[in-house]
């Protein structure tokens, strides 16, 4: 039921995605690569809080030594730019809150972010590109079958997220414990240490492989995640929503989501995850 769930993800996010490109038809693809401003001459430098399958994972195979939904829609934008594409790991607290972008690491940052009106305070933001859902995972047994549940319990989240800032304000009277990132999280709740895990639905269903654990909730909270830029790099926002506006008018954009959101995809994740 929950991988059915998120296919259905897939009508919502066309549709989100063909109202920003309303919005975006002006100037779409109009500026070049040699205009950008950009860390590396000839080269789109990405950051990213790695992992967070199915969204970025290391990947010693692949060119950029990445992988994942939001590494391949970069690397789209880079090959659109004629760019090479460069990623770097980093924290997704420096990410979200400008600091990484702003300091000159990177010139964009593809880290499943969510936009919201605090962060467009100090970052541009593309185009939304995709729709996403906050879940609850527990322990298959557990006697958690809400958030009204967790009360007195102990609950994962990863700092500086949504999940994080819903959970403060949804799960009354629960202990919030605040982790770097995924990898951290789903250790704590394999060791006992949270009683469930409160993030992004694509992320807890990867750890629902081997039957160990399940998503007893699913909330929506219309998220929708965006690039994000310098507020002051207006011709690489106007470049990068221009090549996802190709992506899309190409059925590129639905290739790739079928590639890490359909049942067999995310059922593939889910078992290298637990093996």
């Amino acid at each position: 039921m929950n991988l059915r769930s998120l296919r259905t993800l897939s009508v919502a996010t066309a549709a989100m995605l063909a109202l920003a490109a309303c919005g975006s038809e002006e100037g779409d693809g109009d500026a070049g690569a040699g205009e950008l401003d950009l860390v590396a001459d000839g080269t789109l430098t990405v950051c990213s809080d790695v992992p967070y399958p199915p969204f970025e994972d290391f990947d010693e195979s692949s060119p950029s030594g990445f992988t994942g939904f939001d590494i391949d829609i970069v690397q789209a934008v880079a090959d659109g730019l004629d760019l090479e594409l460069a990623v770097k790991d980093s924290s997704f607290d420096g990410l979200q809150s400008g600091l990484a972008l702003n300091a000159g690491e990177c010139d964009l940052a593809a880290s499943a972010m969510t936009i919201t009106e605090e962060r467009q305070a100090n970052l541009a933001f593309s185009d939304g590109y995709y729709d996403s859902k906050q879940s609850l995972l527990v322990p298959v047994g557990s006697d958690v079958a809400s958030i009204a549940d967790l009360e007195g319990k102990r609950v994962g989240v990863q700092q500086g997220t949504t999940g994080e800032a819903y959970t403060n304000e949804n799960a009354s009277g629960a202990e919030v414990i605040s982790f770097p990132s995924d990898a951290e999280m789903y250790q704590a709740i394999q060791a006992g240490q949270v009683d469930a895990l409160l993030q992004d639905l694509p992320v807890n269903l990867v750890h629902t492989a081997g039957g160990d654990f399940e998503i007893v909730e699913e909330f929506s909270t219309e998220e929708t995640y965006g690039l994000a830029m310098r507020k002051d790099n207006a011709a690489l926002v106007e470049a990068v929503n221009g090549q996802l506006s190709e992506l899309r008018d190409s059925g590129a954009y639905d290739d790739l989501y079928e590639k890490y959101f359909s049942e067999a995809a995310v059922d593939d994740a889910a078992q290298t995850s637990d093996s």
